[in-house]
């Protein structure tokens, strides 16, 4: 009985360990997104340049957290809810990679930026920043906490990022056509917002797997969508 009860310890400890580091990871990931807005805003190229660089952390702690992952699958044979934690862990892992991803984006959108007149619509990408890095810490805060209502709330809230970022998509649209100069820049600009309108997604993403962790089964409702941006998709290759 004791070593039973040890065992179970140990997994609840291992499993705590990893729902750690997603978290860590998390909050490096959003860190990626500020650090990236500022040196957009202070049209800084070596610190959008280290911002880049700093993305391979991410990625080594997602690695880890997938090792960790299989060891707890071959070592531990989970079931039921210990099952969904180990692979809500996974996704999880890699939808904050992504967020990683999109972040280091934005750094290097800055690096071309910096080089052209400055304009003042680079400012608006602030407040798109702002939703997409709330949206992200509510949703760690559910997943930490087990907590399927927080995570649907971050799920639904994802409208108004989209709702922003359609706003600054037709606000750079019109000044793109009133000022032919502006096109490089706002170019950029519609590429930076693209990438922050992907890390809602991602946030959404880990809302539903939060949603499935705790209730046992798939968020089954429709997401309203404000992205009423037309034409070709500018999310960029990664």
């Amino acid at each position: 009985m004791h070593s039973k009860d040890h065992i179970i310890k140990s997994y609840d400890q291992e499993l705590d360990r990893l729902t750690g580091e997603i978290a860590r990871m998390g909050e490096l990931s959003v860190t990626q997104l500020e650090a990236a807005i500022d040196v957009v805003e202070r049209r800084d190229e070596r610190a959008a340049l280290r911002v880049v660089e700093n993305d391979d952390a991410i990625d080594a702690m997602e690695t880890e957290i997938s090792h960790d992952v299989v060891r707890l699958l071959a070592l531990r044979a989970p079931m039921a809810r210990d099952l969904r934690e180990v692979f809500a862990a996974l996704r999880i892992a890699a939808d904050i990679e992504r967020i990683g991803d999109y972040g280091a984006n934005v750094a290097k959108r800055a690096i071309p930026l910096s080089m052209v007149a400055p304009i003042t619509h680079a400012r608006s990408l602030r407040r798109l920043s702002e939703l997409a890095a709330v949206a992200v810490r509510k949703v760690l805060a559910a997943y930490r906490e087990g907590d399927a209502e927080a995570a649907y709330q971050v799920w639904e809230d994802d409208v108004k990022l989209d709702e922003a970022y359609t706003g600054l998509f037709r606000e750079l649209l019109t000044y793109m056509m009133e000022d032919p100069r502006s096109i490089t820049p706002c170019t950029h600009l519609l590429f930076m917002a693209k990438n922050i309108e992907r890390i809602g997604d991602h946030a959404t993403n880990i809302a539903e797997n939060v949603w499935f962790l705790v209730k046992g089964e798939a968020l089954e409702a429709t997401r309203k969508k404000g992205d009423e941006t037309s034409g070709p998709e500018l999310e960029e290759g990664i």
